[in-house]
């Protein structure tokens, strides 16, 4: 047994209690008992002592959308988001992503969950393609995982283009057969911690039948699913031209839209498809950080208050959870024209508890007695957070993911007192650096006809 003492424990809990000069007890993997400090230092005395004092102890974060292997891409597609107007059809990245090997790749996604591990991290969905040469590295990182293998069978053309649509049979048997086999490899691996879902690419992506097929296996395996729902507008366009409809009602019409579905985006809708989406109970990745970066947010306060759950995702280039949670209370701020609404408590609920409830986890995020002890403990004695009168406005607002000191899932510290421990860190970030330049270094040289980024340099 281990026994947080003489800390702040920030439960998110139904009533959004805070106990302070608390304890808080694991055994198991899961919340034996929270209280009172001087209670449960009797009650518990041949328990591990953690000192939580000048500490607080928090749900860990859910980060519902990402894609680990684009730390590829730091630094370089932040600024080539596409136009949010018309026409559509050129507006990709007019840099392709450099080639990288199988190892290569395993690197960059294993620097992606180094990342979110020291901001705070504890379960990750990650949306991928050929996930299972990358699973074992993952597991390894002691994250709870959802790995949500990608499919579509659109033959030519990639999202938000919207020049047509014609089926590949052999790409939608392939996409199945790979999550599949990841399924069978990997859904309950490493003690319950991983789970294997279903991403599909995004609606102007997959067919009709590709999409029946997915929702088959899905309800088959029981999976949880996840699609690029209303990215763009270029998307949007895409499925009017091809389908006579807007994307969300596509999905509807092919009875694609559940409560185990998580949409990420959801940026470019209507108030029918908000209503739509609301109605199914699914949840919704709000990936407010790409969002701020690329000029489009969702309504949130209108998809939360139709019933969707609100969650957060951080999408492509970075895994800090915390800019991600202040960055979507900033946002729907300005959004609404309200400097009250959303609170800290809303946006600490949607990073927390709301994240582990759109992963099908709901014992999991807020801290209860008997629920899974992952959590993280935060530095409170900070210049940029004291005097600290309320602990999640002033962490929801000037809070760093430096901050964040250790980190528990299943009862297991993977980052304890500052130190990562499922990693070699050092070793690490060095490798991801020569691999990061070397690829983008090589794609230059093979291709001299694109034009190089402003600042970009090859040398360390």
């Amino acid at each position: 047994m281990i026994l947080i003492h003489d800390t702040t424990v920030v439960t998110v809990d139904d009533a959004d209690r805070i106990h302070y000069a608390a304890a808080i007890a694991i055994e198991g993997g899961r919340i034996a008992a929270i209280g009172p400090s001087a209670e449960l230092l009797a009650r518990y005395p041949d328990a591990e002592r953690v000192d939580g004092r000048n500490r607080a102890v928090l749900p860990g974060f859910a980060n519902t959308h990402t894609h680990f292997s684009l730390t590829l891409a730091r630094g370089i597609f932040e600024d080539m988001s596409k136009s949010n107007l018309p026409p559509y059809r050129d507006l990709q990245p007019r840099l392709p992503l450099p080639k990288v090997s199988v190892e290569e790749n395993r690197a960059m996604c294993r620097l992606g969950a180094l990342e979110a591990l020291r901001s705070g991290t504890t379960a990750v969905l990650e949306d991928g393609q050929a996930i299972a040469g990358y699973a074992q590295a993952m597991a390894d990182t002691g994250l709870r995982l959802v790995l949500a293998e990608r499919a579509w069978d659109k033959g030519s053309g990639t999202y938000g283009d919207p020049s047509g649509f014609i089926a590949n049979p052999a790409l939608a048997e392939a996409s199945i057969a790979r999550i599949e086999r990841l399924h069978a490899e990997w859904h309950g691996a490493a003690d319950g911690r991983v789970a294997v879902g279903i991403a599909a690419w995004s609606p102007d992506m997959c067919s009709p039948e590709m999409l029946r097929g997915l929702l088959d296996l899905q309800e088959r395996a029981d999976m949880l699913c996840t699609i690029h729902l209303n990215q763009l507008w270029g998307e949007v366009a895409a499925v009017e031209s091809v389908r006579g409809m807007k994307p969300t009602e596509y999905l509807h019409a092919n009875g694609f839209l559940n409560s185990r579905l998580v949409a990420a985006h959801c940026r470019c809708m209507v108030p029918e498809e908000e209503e739509l989406l609301g109605r199914s109970g699914a949840s919704v990745a709000f990936n407010s950080a790409i969002a701020a970066r690329r000029g489009l947010s969702p309504r949130i306060g209108e998809l939360e208050g139709l019933g969707c759950n609100i969650s957060l995702g951080t999408d492509n280039m970075a895994e800090d959870m915390v800019e991600v949670m202040r960055t979507g209370l900033f946002m729907e701020r300005v959004r609404r024209n309200d400097g009250r609404e959303p609170t800290p408590e809303q946006a600490l609920r949607w990073a927390t508890r709301n994240g582990y409830a759109a992963l099908g986890i709901p014992d999991g995020g807020w801290l209860a007695s008997g629920n899974r002890a992952d959590l993280i403990m935060i530095r409170t004695d900070r210049a940029h957070l004291v005097p600290l009168m309320r602990l999640v406005s002033s962490f929801v607002h000037q809070g760093q993911g430096r901050d964040v000191e250790s980190v528990m899932v299943d009862g297991r510290w993977i980052l304890l007192d500052g130190e990562v421990l499922t990693m070699d860190e050092a070793a690490l970030v060095e490798e991801a650096d020569r691999i990061g330049r070397a690829a983008w270094s090589r794609l230059f040289a093979a291709q001299p006809e694109l034009q190089v980024p402003a600042g970009f340099s090859p040398i360390s």
